[in-house]
């Protein structure tokens, strides 16, 4: 029998009334087995999500030595949806069991992750399901990484034999035997785990919207979706802030050729977005396949006559950023130039020091700082094998009056990156957009 892994979001999980739509999504199809579930999200504009309010628990906790009264939210919106669906379930006595082993652990990771960890129990409680806590069965090394040969055995031993199971999301254990997470938005890695654990013929990923759309809609107004998207596709438009899906959750089911479908928990008969190996791929007719970006990044450009001659200058000059722990996004290089382009924020008052490194490891002609950049990535397979795709996105670009500051293009030739003042960034995604999907 085929079987689906399910993922459901945080607005998934958000009350009561939804948490039963969900029960009704899982029951129409014997083939979804196994559940992994996000803290409860927002329920209206202005509330605040789980996982914000045992941040705060935390923050109370450093401060006091206690999170009595920051729990107390927590305890409010939890007994709030078990009181919805009606369940028998002794709330109160999970909650207060987990105040105190949150004031014993006293760990950030420990404390975000019990949002996941009571929405399962829930969750498990609804469908009569076994609920096998991620704590049990997913891993991490002495590095702080993902630990996959160890965490899929413990998935698949753990889930043997059952016919129906729930997982918290987002949270393992660590190497110390302590509670670990992934980064924000991470269970959708634990989605992408459990499938590939489990030996799934698809992940599906609920969320409040269709999928996965052409760009931002709230720059362009009802913007395109995406029917099929490749992984590859995925990750250029994830990494560029297309956040439908977390960018590392490709990487478990990609090396299993398990298909994602994005589906909408509030109009489960919508198709959503299939997202497949690329040997499966088929085009839908666009050259272009979805735009995404992100704003404020800072350009290093450093020019020096001869650097192409200079063996192991691009090796110094990432050396010097490397030994500030800043992580570089690109580097678009010609002959006698070369640019770093890093996260504004990932900077944080070591951009002096850099540059005083750069000029005793390289000795530049020039070094030039550029700030409040917008990056823009321009994503699709058809993009290739399309002739003037690339006059198009410049002509474009130059009809809305926009100065292109920086142009990267992939040597998978999947992507063309360009970048743009900050203050550019939305009247370049809405001319970029109309170019190729408004025709």
């Amino acid at each position: 029998m085929a079987v689906k892994v399910c993922k459901f979001g945080g607005t998934s999980m958000a009350d009561g009334n939804i948490i039963n739509g969900v029960k009704k999504i899982i029951e129409s199809d014997a083939e979804r087995r196994y559940i992994v579930v996000s803290a409860p999200g927002k329920r209206f504009s202005g509330d605040i999500k789980v996982t914000d309010l045992l941040y705060s628990c935390y923050d109370e906790l450093k401060s006091t030595g206690s999170c009595e009264k920051a729990f107390a939210p927590v305890c409010t919106r939890f007994r709030g949806i078990v009181k919805e669906l009606g369940l028998e379930i002794n709330i109160d006595q999970i909650l207060e069991l987990t105040r105190r082993r949150i004031e014993k652990e006293r760990s950030r990771d420990f404390t975000a992750s019990r949002g996941e960890y009571l929405s399962a129990r829930i969750m498990a409680e609804v469908l009569g399901a076994k609920f096998i806590d991620t704590e049990e069965v997913i891993f991490f090394d002495k590095n702080g990484l993902f630990d996959g040969e160890k965490s899929y055995k413990a998935v698949s031993a753990a889930a043997a034999g059952e016919k129906l199971a729930v997982f918290p999301g987002f949270y393992g254990r660590g190497a110390n035997g302590k509670v670990k997470t992934f980064s924000r938005g991470g269970s959708d890695i634990t989605g992408a785990v459990v499938a590939r654990a489990l030996s799934a013929t698809l992940y599906e990923n609920w969320t409040d919207v269709s999928g996965f759309l052409a760009c931002d809609p709230a720059l362009v107004d009802s913007p395109k979706r995406i029917k099929m998207l490749s992984y590859k596709e995925l990750r250029e438009l994830s990494y560029m802030g297309a956040n439908v899906l977390h960018a590392d959750s490709i990487f478990p089911v990609r090396k299993a050729n398990i298909p994602i479908q994005i589906k909408n928990t509030f109009r489960p008969q919508d198709d959503g977005t299939s997202i497949v190996p690329s040997n499966i791929y088929r085009p839908c007719g666009n050259v272009v396949t979805g735009i995404s970006g992100k704003k404020n990044f800072t350009v290093i450009f450093i020019e020096k006559s001869l650097m192409n001659s200079e063996v192991g200058f691009m090796r110094k000059v990432l050396t010097v950023v490397e030994q500030e722990g800043i992580p570089v996004e690109h580097v678009p290089s010609g002959i006698d130039t070369m640019s770093l382009v890093v996260a504004t924020e990932a900077l944080d008052g070591k951009l002096e020091k850099i540059i005083e490194g750069i000029k005793r490891a390289v000795q530049p002609d020039t070094v030039r700082v550029i700030e409040n950049i917008a990056l823009i990535s321009t994503v699709g397979h058809g993009m290739s094998s399309s002739v003037g795709t690339s006059a198009r996105l410049f002509n474009a670009i130059a009809a809305a009056g926009i100065n292109i500051k920086m142009i990267d293009q992939g040597s998978s030739e999947l992507n063309i990156m360009v970048g743009v003042a900050n203050d550019d960034y939305e009247r370049c995604i809405k001319a970029i957009y109309c170019e190729f999907f408004a025709h």
